[in-house]
């Protein structure tokens, strides 16, 4: 994800206002009335693509197309005529794309956009590329000989320098309180596994690692997608910026139709710290992030991935 600096401005949607300090109490409670859950999600377009197969023509193709881009499976840049995707032909690219796709997630390599490859692609995700850097694939001959590690890192696997493992993070001017506690929470989770230390810092500006609300285009690049779709985005070090979208519905605790502030931190900092994506699935920084569902501790292949990047300091 390119990285920009630019001034931002991060105000809670009032769906957060109320939502957050109804849950702080009953995290496990049932929705509030005043929320309105939506089954939509801004990936459905994907829907009427199902079963579509190279040789096709359909429109909407060229979303498909864009959808894959944006998540690192395709690319025409080795084709003079088509530098980006232009068009609603399922073309040789695409049917590479989409097994590309199918082997990361382990599904059935078929190349054809069946049920089963729509139904992950139209899950809620985090926003940062799954393919935009250094796979990892290590078999150990130590303690773990017949394990697969499948976290990656960052193309030229940025990280903090050995003087900045003592890292202060802030809150954007109108953030709830009740949002910074299981965030904070989060920060300290990966303190437990790393050599990194996080101090809370009062000024916004001074803080090593930023963290907002933000709505649609906020002036970094990657707009969000409102309701569904993309829920965050962090960058790689040493950018360090978080950010929700505050167009969906958080909580506190698993709660049907709601995002878990904490387990969603737990995957961005890992970000903000070198990681990029793992294709595990029980990993914190497997892409995926589902509603009403938490996932609270790092898995070996989060912790494995982190000390593997900084191994040399």
């Amino acid at each position: 994800m390119a990285s920009k600096t630019l001034p931002l401005l991060t105000i809670l949607t009032l769906d957060l206002l109320f939502i957050i300090p109804s849950l702080l109490y009953c995290p496990t409670s049932s929705l509030s009335h005043d929320h309105k859950n939506s089954s939509s999600s801004p990936f459905e377009f994907l829907e009427h693509l199902k079963g579509s197969h190279k040789g096709d023509h359909i429109q909407g193709i060229l979303d498909l197309k864009l959808f894959l881009e944006k998540f690192g499976y395709l690319s025409y840049g080795n084709d003079k005529n088509h530098i980006h995707a232009d068009d609603d032909d399922f073309d040789d690219v695409l049917e590479s794309a989409v097994k590309d796709y199918q082997h990361y997630f382990h599904l059935r390599t078929t190349g054809t956009l069946d049920g089963k490859t729509v139904s992950k692609m139209t899950k809620p995700r985090c926003g940062v590329s799954d393919h935009i850097g250094v796979h990892k694939i290590d078999y150990s001959k130590k303690d773990h000989i017949h394990e697969v590690s499948h976290y990656s890192f960052f193309s030229s696997k940025q990280k903090w320098p050995p003087s900045k493992y003592h890292l202060t993070y802030a809150f954007a001017p109108g953030t709830l309180s009740e949002a910074m506690t299981p965030i904070a929470q989060a920060f300290q989770t990966w303190a437990a596994s790393t050599h990194f230390k996080f101090r809370r810092h009062r000024d916004y500006k001074k803080a090593d690692i930023k963290i907002s609300f933000e709505q649609g285009d906020h002036g970094d690049g990657s707009s969000f997608d409102g309701t569904g779709g993309i829920l965050a985005h962090a960058y790689a070090p040493t950018y360090g910026k978080l950010h929700y979208d505050a167009d969906e519905p958080w909580s506190i605790g698993a709660l049907e139709g709601y995002y878990d502030l904490e387990t969603v931190a737990l995957h961005e900092i890992g970000h903000l710290l070198g990681l990029a994506h793992s294709s595990e699935e029980d990993a914190i920084m497997y892409p995926y992030i589902s509603s009403g569902v938490t996932k609270l501790d790092l898995h070996h292949d989060d912790i494995h991935g982190i000390r593997a990047l900084y191994k040399s300091h």
